[in-house]
């Protein structure tokens, strides 16, 4: 199990700067097909060191952790309600409490 895990994980990790180097490859061919350097293509990931530390941009959004921490607070005052996730707290407690049950009938 922790080899398939492991594995599973790797294939995840190399798809995904797969993309993104797929994504940087493309944005260079843009550029190369259009003849001159276009402000309006950004590279698919870039990591800067500013005077504020280190800056990361990703599809030419900058991500900061200030920016993130906004996301959080912002999503935690909104408290967001999904059905679906509710539904399924609901479904696992009672299939929970079922087998509890039948086990404590079972070996009581």
């Amino acid at each position: 199990m922790v080899k398939f895990m492991l594995k599973c994980f790797l294939l995840v990790f190399v798809l995904f700067f797969g993309v993104l180097f797929g994504m940087q490859q493309a944005n260079d061919g843009m550029k190369k097909m259009k003849g001159y350097n276009d402000p309006q293509l950004y590279s698919a990931f870039q990591v800067e060191e500013g005077k504020s530390g280190t800056e990361a941009s990703v599809l030419g959004q900058k991500v900061t952790s200030h920016d993130l921490e906004q996301k959080k607070k912002q999503l935690e005052e909104m408290k967001a309600f999904n059905m679906f996730s509710n539904i399924g707290k609901k479904i696992s407690d009672v299939v929970t409490n079922l087998f509890s049950e039948i086990t404590n009938k079972l070996f009581n």
